[in-house]
């Protein structure tokens, strides 16, 4: 389709807004400029939750971004200069962060990180074609809207069948959930969870699939119900604050059998929501864990420590990986000739993107005809410490 991206001039920018860390300056123009010391740029935006409930996710994303561009600092012969907004998990506000981007001359963006406020950027891009590669954003619709935006993560349906799939071949018969009913992620992950299970012959009858309300703190209802049903397994496919709480109740319960979910888990054994015994036959499906023998990983583990001090979770890789994904593609449109300043540059970026693959941190990543990626995914467990392990791995 056509598409035509709006280009103003600005002054010196300071991409973040209360985030707690400065942001990379931003120099007006066009999405490439030459300084005064006749340096070429390029402006890549990194947009997601920095501040607010869902800071945690946006900001080890965002982490994650910053290091590939500190190890990669130059596309083709463009210097990368990062616009970097805070959306504060507001749909409203990304929108609002993605147009002040697109004023200010990015050429591409990592981001948005989590699903509704992604879907409110995906639909605003799609008339400009700026092509988007978020992070960390599960739920199907992310892609739809437009050819130009992309995911570096598998989706909330994929991770659904996935992780019922997996329930088959560990034999629970029947299986209780709990989730975030208003929540799009949850809801996405629980839907396909249950249409896979009945196909698999795994029995989730619907007075066990309980919801809750978001700030919900207490799950103790849901739990008496499901745990005196007798159910083999307990599915909690939310964000690890709430699975935490979820695991911890269980077990006061005496309910010692499996708990599982997804990627909302990562930083589950870190963020203190759960003990280590609590953790104990707990399982979700990731692409990412730090103590992946995996070369790649443990050079990636190893710089991200010694950058920030800290072990790096699964939305750390997959910023890294987002960032990579949309960097590789806009050098394929630099290589074949296009300059940033192009009216077709951003058409050639999003073909340099889904014509692409990358070998990334959470493994290799292509895509095919949509902006989903190709890619396996691991079965996580946790140790007697209540560290992550590897328990098995499955292809997409």
């Amino acid at each position: 389709m056509a598409r035509n991206v709006s280009r103003r001039s600005f002054v010196k920018f300071s991409g973040l807004a209360a985030a707690g860390m400065g942001g990379a300056s931003i120099l007006a123009g066009c999405g490439g400029s030459s300084s005064s010391n006749g340096d070429k740029t390029i402006k890549i935006g990194v947009l997601g939750p920095y501040s607010g409930d869902v800071a945690q996710y946006g900001l080890a994303c965002r982490y994650g971004a910053d290091l590939y561009f500190e190890q990669n600092p130059k596309i083709g012969d463009y210097t990368v200069e990062l616009n970097e907004q805070d959306e504060k998990g507001d749909a409203t506000e990304a929108v609002n962060a993605y147009n002040k981007m697109s004023q200010e001359g990015v050429v591409g963006i990592v981001g948005d990180v989590t699903s509704t406020p992604t879907i409110a950027v995906a639909q605003a891009s799609a008339n400009d074609g700026i092509p988007c590669v978020t992070p960390s954003a599960t739920a199907a619709d992310v892609v739809t809207f437009g050819d130009n935006t992309f995911r570096a993560c598998v989706t909330d349906p994929f991770q659904g069948k996935l992780i019922a799939d997996f329930a088959a071949k560990q034999g629970w018969k029947t299986v209780g959930s709990i989730y975030n009913s208003g929540d799009d992620y949850s809801t996405g992950v629980q839907k396909a969870f249950v249409e896979e299970c009945a196909a698999k012959g795994v029995s989730t009858p619907d007075n066990l699939q309980l919801g809750y309300s978001a700030g919900d703190v207490d799950f103790k209802t849901q739990l008496t119900t499901i745990i005196s049903a007798g159910v083999d397994a307990i599915f909690s496919p939310n964000y690890y604050s709430d699975d935490g709480k979820i695991i911890s109740q269980a077990r006061q319960q005496g309910y010692t059998g499996p708990v599982f979910g997804v990627d909302g888990w990562s930083n589950i054994a870190s963020g203190g929501y759960a003990t280590a015994s609590e953790l104990q036959n707990c399982y979700y499906c990731c692409s990412f864990i730090a103590n992946n023998d995996d070369e790649k990983v443990k050079k990636f583990v190893s710089d991200y420590e010694a950058k920030y001090n800290e072990t790096p979770t699964n939305f750390c890789a997959l910023g890294y990986d987002a960032a990579m994904v949309l960097a590789e593609g806009i050098k394929v449109a630099l290589d074949g000739g296009a300059k940033p300043d192009d009216k077709d540059f951003v058409d050639k970026a999003v073909a340099g993107i889904a014509g692409n693959k990358v070998s990334g941190v959470t493994g290799d990543i292509s895509f095919n005809g949509t902006g989903d990626p190709e890619k396996s995914s691991l079965i996580i467990s946790f140790d007697a410490d209540g560290n992550e392990v590897v328990f098995g791995s499955i292809e997409a």
